[in-house]
């Protein structure tokens, strides 16, 4: 019986890939990346320019199997967290982006890897009580897989950021699905600060222009301004069940679609809920959506003072107004928008926040600034993600060298 090489590269194809934190890990480790996919255009440019042209732009609801190369060892997927997050308080078991996991579920289905690894939320675990996780685990399951999951925490594997994420893992040779052991915390190392991770950036010039920092070139070292703690919002308090019911009401008699009012809007989805107000998911349009709707449907004048009249409110959302701390880890890096900067004259810049989710400094982010904070707060931290791509690599690998080297591309 041949031995396999311990310098094989094993497979990956990835989904929901987004500007590839989670490949960028698996890569490190040796492994190929084979072909991906995310359907946010930004991010697919990023992952081009800095890790290759092997993604794809598309909807994965309208890619077929057969468009998926064969023959890889580890399916890949952070699916969107949206709808799961805890920070979302109108997630719910119907909301459709919860349901993307089947997507890759069906890709596991028809090409049989070795491994996969999914990547979500914290909020995933507690969701209608634990029956949303149970459920994930049970259709993969009845694959032939065996699946764990584990809630893991980026600092402790050297990512100077408190970031809670489940990992399931899963597999079909019948090896123990291993997790990483923390290498930071109590009696370990000591946990990455954000002072040691970004302090030389501090005191840099904030442009769109990369720029020479300390004999490095640094690029994306911009970052929004905003540290004020107000906001514009809307003077009138107004039910959004009444006007979701005017507005059904007068989309009627224009004998008009919701499908066909996110169309006109450009919106997937977005319009949607300015007509219903089931689960406590509907909301009200901001002005400019107001008066661009009103053009549409032909309403009168009921509720537009209600709705469009703004005033200048004071911010009472902690996270809005976090200031991030030198001495510890960051919290979370989100997607919506970075914390204050611990000098307190700016927000975190996109630079900051990619070197506190571990992306090399020379990885160049494409895109608007709310587009680049948004590509870097969806990612995993590429040294998390190396961490459980040594476990997969060791298990795997280690597997093959027990089977002869006939039977190894046999993946039904």
């Amino acid at each position: 019986m041949k031995k396999l090489s311990k310098n094989k590269k094993l497979k990956v194809v990835s989904l929901f890939s987004g500007c590839g934190g989670l490949d960028l890990g698996f890569i490190n480790q040796g492994f190929e990346v084979i072909w991906s996919n995310d359907f946010f255009p930004d991010a697919v440019e990023t992952y081009k320019y800095n890790i290759g042209h092997h993604i794809n732009g598309k909807d994965i609801t309208k890619v077929k199997s057969s468009e998926i190369p064969d023959s890889f060892d580890v399916l890949l997927g952070g699916f969107p967290c949206q709808g799961f997050s805890i920070a979302n308080i109108k997630r719910s078991m119907e909301d459709e982006r919860n349901f993307l996991y089947r997507e890759m579920l069906r890709i596991v289905k028809d090409k049989r890897p070795a491994f996969f690894l999914a990547e979500n939320v914290k909020g995933l675990l507690s969701m209608h009580q634990g029956e949303i996780i149970k459920m994930i685990v049970k259709d993969f399951e009845e694959l032939g897989y065996k699946v764990d999951y584990k809630l893991l925490n980026s600092a402790d594997y050297g990512v100077p950021q408190q970031r809670e994420r489940v990992a399931i893992l899963g597999n079909r040779l019948g090896v123990p699905n291993i997790f990483p052991k923390p290498t930071h915390g109590p009696k370990l190392k000591p946990y990455v600060t954000v002072q040691k991770a970004t302090g030389h950036l501090a005191d840099a010039w904030i442009s769109y222009n990369p720029q020479k920092i300390k004999g490095k070139t640094v690029h994306n070292h911009i970052a929004r301004t905003n540290v004020q703690d107000t906001f514009w919002g809307r003077k009138n308090e107004v039910n959004q069940h009444d006007v979701c019911d005017y507005l059904k009401m007068w989309r009627n008699k224009k004998g008009i679609s919701t499908k066909k009012v996110d169309e006109h809007f450009g919106y997937k989805h977005t319009a949607g809920h300015w007509f219903r107000k089931d689960n406590n998911s509907g909301s009200i349009p901001n002005p400019d959506d107001w008066w661009k709707l009103k053009k549409l449907l032909g309403f009168d004048n009921k509720f537009d003072k209600k709705v469009t009249e703004l005033e200048l409110k004071e911010i009472k959302f902690e996270q809005s107004l976090r200031i991030n701390n030198w001495d510890r880890p960051s919290d979370t890096i989100t997607a919506t928008g970075p914390e204050i900067h611990p000098n307190k004259k700016r927000r975190m810049s996109v630079r900051e926040c990619a070197i506190i989710q571990t992306f090399p400094e020379d990885f160049v982010f494409s895109g608007s600034l709310g587009n680049m904070y948004k590509q870097i707060g969806n990612a995993v931290p590429v040294l998390m993600a190396e961490q459980i791509a040594k476990s997969i690599k060791k298990s795997t690998l280690d597997y093959y060298e027990t089977i002869p080297k006939t039977n190894r591309g046999n993946r039904k």
